[in-house]
């Protein structure tokens, strides 16, 4: 029997990039009676405390359920056969637990050095995965592209590991990154050869989409103040429809139930302590009070933001602007492109996601 789309024509516009998944990921017919099966079992044997759906669900003895997301799949050590990517899995920290997903592009010489790219993957700080087949199909097409060592960062979810633990989580995959800058052979042990032999730190990006886009903002504010490993810099930061919201509309936002959007739903489950609420400068990074954006601690910054991104598309492009306004001395991009939340993850196939591809390529070299 052929798979079956899930499809919403009018889905919620989630801050996860989960929009996509309803829009476009495949499933079994069998995979989808027993995921309604197995869930029907769970409600009916375990009580729930409290849920985000459709994403996450948590029970009152500790169990979380996650009822989206794609699965895992193994890194290609001996080449991916559709692009030549290579892949493979690392612990970054055994305490936090931080691990990566490592990728390198087929070599024209052994001595070849290429820009760094660490990647923050989306799905509302509370699904998905460095090693999920959504990102591993993704980054294979981008790395090959691009050119780039790329690491995909693993880090931890919540409601498990409510916010703050991502942001520390990446700044930690960061530091151990830029730690391979300038090492001796007496100090190879325990080090990345990948990273060691063929990056080059001049030329370090960071990047992420969705709530991965956000991280990487707050990564790069981070960086303004704080000092990387070895003196390294971050060169440019991409932000792909970041994941920013605010407790007041902006533009063209309707002003009717604000305050119920997916996206405030969202932020108070994955942090619920956050000093600010929704107007704290991790989710709403500009207004009143709000860490200067001219602090960036990168040398250019590419924004992008989808057409039908109903929820965050005006949030992208007013980030753009206010960092315009702001000041900051770098180079700063916006690039729009035809689709929904997340499309070139979920659909990396289509026209438009390749050409979003080839503009982010086109950005790192």
């Amino acid at each position: 029997m052929l798979p079956i789309p899930l499809f919403n024509a009018n889905p919620p516009n989630l801050i996860a990039g989960t929009v996509a998944h309803l829009r476009c990921s495949v499933r079994s017919p069998t995979h989808l009676h027993n995921l309604s099966h197995q869930s029907s079992i769970a409600s009916t044997t375990k009580e729930i405390d409290k849920e985000l759906l459709p994403l996450v669900r948590v029970y009152k003895d500790g169990s979380v359920e996650r009822l989206e997301g794609s699965p895992h799949v193994p890194p290609s050590p001996d080449q991916d056969p559709e692009t030549g990517v290579s892949s493979k899995d690392v612990t970054i920290s055994q305490n936090p637990t931080v691990s990566a997903r490592l990728y390198l592009p087929k070599l024209t010489t052994h001595h070849q050095k290429l820009p760094i790219l660490v990647y923050f993957h989306g799905g509302g700080f509370c699904i998905e995965s460095a090693f999920s087949f959504f990102s591993q199909r993704y980054l294979n097409r981008l790395v090959s592209q691009s050119q780039v060592v790329a690491v995909s960062v693993e880090y931890r979810l919540a409601p498990e590991h409510l916010l703050p633990a991502a942001y520390e989580d990446c700044w930690t995959a960061l530091q151990w990154v830029t730690s391979h800058h300038k090492i001796g052979d007496e100090d190879s042990t325990d080090k990345e050869p990948w990273l060691s032999n063929h990056g080059d730190f001049r030329r370090l990006f960071i990047a992420g989409d969705s709530a991965g886009g956000n991280i990487a903002h707050n990564i790069a504010m981070r960086a303004g103040v704080e000092s990387l490993n070895g003196g390294v810099k971050i060169f440019g930061a991409v932000l792909s429809h970041p994941a920013f919201w605010g407790s007041e509309p902006i533009g063209s936002e309707s002003r009717d139930n604000h305050e119920k959007k997916y996206s405030n739903l969202v932020w108070e489950f994955v942090y619920p302590s956050a000093p600010g609420g929704m107007d704290d400068a991790m989710i709403n990074p500009v207004g009143p009070g709000k860490p200067s954006l001219a602090k960036l601690g990168c040398s250019k910054l590419l924004v992008c933001v989808a057409e039908k991104d109903y929820e965050l598309r005006e949030r992208g492009v007013w980030y753009y602007n206010a960092v315009k306004e702001s000041g900051f001395g770098g180079e700063v991009e916006l690039f729009e492109s035809e689709g929904g939340h997340a499309f070139h993850i979920y659909d990396p196939e289509t026209e438009n996601a390749k050409c979003l591809i080839k503009r982010l390529a086109s950005f790192v070299n």
